[in-house]
C-alpha cells in the first residue's frame, strides 16, 4: 500500500551554515520565459540543497522542468527569480568546474575512445601527463579496457555511454549533472550502466544530480528523489530512498525500502499502473 501523500513545502530553507556547505543549493527558483504567443513558467519555487557527495535523482512528468534545473545548476540558463549556487558560491554564468552527461553520448566519430576521452583535457589545456593518467584510471574504473583505441561505431551503445561519462569525469568534479544518460539503451544494457554508476560514484564520492524517467532507476541509484509536479515545475516531495550505498542490482529490487519508494513516486505521479 502505498503511503499517505504529503506535500514538502519547497520554500523551506536550510541556515546560511548549512547552505554555505551544500554542493548544490537552489533557493526559491523560478524560470519564466516568453514564447511567440503566451508567457511561460517552467519552474516556480524550487528549493533544493544537495549535501557533498550525496546522489538525487529528479524525476516527473515530460515538460515539468527536470532538464530546466540542471541547465541552472550548470550556469547555462539563468533563473528569473532565487539563487543557484554550487559549493556556497553563486551561479552566474557557465560553470566549467562540472562534468555532464547526456541522453546521447556526441562522440567525435573520427577519435577512438581514449581521444574523445582526451577532448576534455584538451578543451581545459590539462597538463597531457597527468590527462593520459586520468584517462587510464578512467578506463580501468568503467571496465572499457581493451577498446580505448576503438572508434564509436565500433563500441556498443552502453560502451559509448561508458567513454561519454569518462569524459565528464576526466576533470574530477565536484558535481556531476547526467540527463537521461540511459534513457536510449536496451533494457539489459541500462540494468548494467546502473550498476556500474552506482559503484563509480561510490568510488569517486562526486556528488551526482541525475534527470530519469524511470522510477526504479532512480530508487536504484539515488539516496533521495526529487519529485516533480506537472509544469509550473514545482517539488512536490523528496523520497529518503533508505538504502545502503552499495547495492546489488537483484537484492536490491526485492528490498522493502525499494519496492516502498518506487510504490510512493508511483501513486505521486499519478502512474500507479504505468510501467516505467
Amino acid at each position: 500500500m502505498a503511503r499517505e501523500t504529503t506535500v514538502r513545502e519547497p520554500a523551506v530553507q536550510l541556515d546560511k551554515d548549512e547552505r554555505q556547505t551544500a554542493a548544490v543549493g537552489l533557493a526559491d527558483v523560478a524560470v519564466r520565459f516568453r514564447t511567440k504567443n503566451r508567457d511561460v513558467t517552467a519552474l516556480e519555487r524550487v528549493s533544493l540543497d544537495v549535501a557533498p557527495g550525496e546522489f538525487v535523482a529528479i524525476v516527473g512528468p515530460s515538460g515539468c522542468g527536470k532538464s530546466t534545473l540542471l541547465k541552472l545548476v550548470a550556469g547555462l540558463l539563468k533563473p528569473s527569480a532565487g539563487d543557484v549556487r554550487l559549493a556556497g558560491e553563486q551561479v552566474r554564468g557557465p560553470r566549467h568546474d562540472i562534468g555532464y552527461v547526456f541522453q546521447r553520448a556526441a562522440l567525435l566519430e573520427w577519435r577512438s575512445a581514449r581521444r574523445n576521452i582526451l577532448l576534455q583535457a584538451e578543451m581545459r589545456r590539462m597538463p597531457g601527463t597527468t590527462a593520459r593518467r586520468r584517462v587510464d584510471e578512467l578506463i580501468a574504473m568503467t571496465g572499457l579496457g581493451g577498446f580505448e583505441d576503438a572508434y564509436p561505431h565500433e563500441l556498443s551503445g552502453g560502451m559509448q555511454q561508458r567513454v561519454a561519462l569518462c569524459r565528464a569525469l576526466l576533470h574530477e568534479p565536484p558535481v556531476l549533472l547526467m540527463d537521461e544518460p540511459f534513457g536510449a539503451l536496451d533494457a539489459l544494457t541500462r540494468e548494467q550502466m546502473n550498476v556500474e554508476l552506482n559503484r563509480i560514484w561510490r568510488e569517486t564520492g562526486t556528488t551526482v544530480l541525475l534527470v530519469t524517467h524511470s522510477i526504479s532507476e532512480a530508487c536504484y541509484l539515488a539516496d533521495r528523489v526529487v519529485v516533480m509536479s506537472p509544469r509550473p515545475g514545482t517539488i512536490t516531495e523528496i523520497i529518503e530512498v533508505g538504502l545502503p550505498a552499495e547495492r546489488n542490482y537483484t537484492d536490491t529490487m526485492g528490498r522493502p525500502e525499494f519496492r516502498e519508494a518506487t510504490s510512493h513516486i508511483r501513486h505521486l505521479l499519478g502512474a500507479a499502473s504505468a510501467a516505467d
